[in-house]
């Protein structure tokens, strides 16, 4: 008896279209940049050296990946800044908020240790920058980014 089924088609998966569209944008890429380099060489009465081919290719490569990673980083950069503003608890001041509580221990003579340094500030709707110990790192590095 033959299958009642129809013939599964292979279709590539999204994965391996996405990396082979990158290949050849890459190689398109290196050989747009490194055709002036090879006119070049031919004008000047030599052969065009390959050297010079890859190295206008890198050169060709590198400006718009620095200015990719450079758009990028402004662009964490100026969605940081305003993160780093926002309150992080939006409950804070009102009945529910669940981290408007704390919790303290005292064993015999010794010092009372509570939680409330860790959950005060989140508790009265601190943001980012005013925590304890995360804050300044956090407030350090965001103003690191370009903005």
């Amino acid at each position: 008896m033959s299958n009642s089924r129809p013939a599964s088609q292979k279709t590539p998966s999204p994965r391996a279209l996405v990396r082979a569209g990158l290949l050849v944008t890459l190689v398109g890429a290196a050989f747009a940049s490194s055709g002036p380099a090879a006119m070049a060489a031919e004008q000047g009465g030599g052969k065009p050296d390959a050297a010079a081919g890859f190295k206008a290719a890198a050169e060709g490569l590198t400006a718009p990946v620095s200015g990719t990673v450079y758009g990028l980083g402004r662009g964490l950069g100026e969605s940081l800044v305003v993160a780093k503003e926002m309150p992080l608890n939006p409950m804070a001041g009102t009945g529910t908020d669940p981290l408007n509580n704390a919790v303290a221990t005292k064993v015999a003579d010794f010092r009372e240790v509570s939680t409330a340094a860790l959950t005060g500030p989140l508790a009265r709707g601190a943001s980012l920058t005013e925590l304890p110990l995360a804050g300044p790192v956090a407030g350090s590095l965001i103003d690191a980014l370009p903005h």
